[in-house]
């Protein structure tokens, strides 16, 4: 017996190539997310939980059932296969960045509103990351500090609008930082922070699908980290161009540590670490 039949064989339900090939087509399609063969057994592991949980047979029904225009179970499809990992200041340098050059140059051009835009926000440790930085950056009074934080998953969202995280999630940030920003929980809270409402006061959150037709105000800085990666060329060209005109002039993008706009766009100049400074 083949490897892939034994796999088969262990399987509660049963999923095929051609179910895999209607689910990964149906995810480029919505996310722009290119699925690679070898992400078989990760789609099955993902989705079985839904095809049990909708008492179904198999992922051919399952498939059938989106095909007839199940718009809540393609919801439940995307937030399964969408990848959300994330952390507290995870790559610190961009936030170093921020904090050191672009809020300083922000003053010294008598700035009066900084946009700031976590595409892809996942759970929030990102936009809370941000706001940390530039409250902690001491913008005078007359500054206002927008930070737009959108994700396709809607699970996602849940969590990064209640800000409530594992102790374990805050471990990395100074003691300094987390008595600041965050409260401890008790009772049944217990192992758990919230961050503070102060640190929800200047981000929005929302959902949103970077494939689609969306439009932003100018924003001065674009996060958007460990997200284009998973896109084909053309897809990445498209989308680095959509940003590039949604920046303000002289805007900046700042990108993944395993990302790069060569050959992907001519718009930016490359400051180094995956931050690029919009060119035109």
């Amino acid at each position: 017996m083949g490897a892939a039949a034994a796999s088969e064989r262990a399987r509660e339900f049963p999923f095929t190539q051609r179910d895999f090939d209607y689910l990964r087509t149906l995810t480029r399609s919505k996310t722009g997310i290119v699925v690679d063969d070898d992400k078989f057994d990760m789609f099955y592991s993902r989705l079985s939980r839904r095809v049990r949980q909708l008492r179904l047979g198999s992922f051919a029904e399952y498939c059938d059932r989106i095909r007839a225009g199940d718009a809540e179970e393609e919801g439940h499809l995307i937030n399964a296969i969408t990848t959300n990992l994330t952390a507290f200041f995870r790559e610190n340098h961009h936030f170093e960045y921020l904090a050191n050059t672009l809020v300083p140059e922000f003053l010294a051009n008598g700035g009066r509103e900084f946009r700031i835009w976590s595409a892809g926000c996942s759970t929030g440790e990102e936009p809370y990351s941000l706001a940390i930085t530039l409250l902690e950056a001491g913008l005078p009074a007359r500054a206002r500090v927008t930070i737009k934080a959108t994700d396709l998953d809607s699970n996602v969202l849940a969590t990064a609008r209640a800000g409530v995280y594992d102790l374990t999630r805050v471990e990395g940030i100074s003691p300094a930082r987390r008595k600041r920003w965050f409260l401890k929980g008790t009772g049944v809270n217990s192992g758990k922070v919230r961050v503070k409402d102060e640190l929800k006061k200047p981000i929005e959150f929302g959902q949103l699908n970077l494939m689609s037709d969306w439009s932003v105000p100018p924003q001065d800085v674009i996060f958007c980290r460990n997200v284009i990666i998973y896109f084909d060329k053309e897809t990445k060209q498209r989308l680095v161009d959509r940003y590039a005109e949604a920046l303000a002039p002289g805007g900046y993008l700042v990108i993944g540590h395993s990302e790069s706009l060569y050959k992907v766009s001519e718009r930016f100049e490359s400051l180094g670490n995956t931050i690029y400074r919009k060119l035109r």
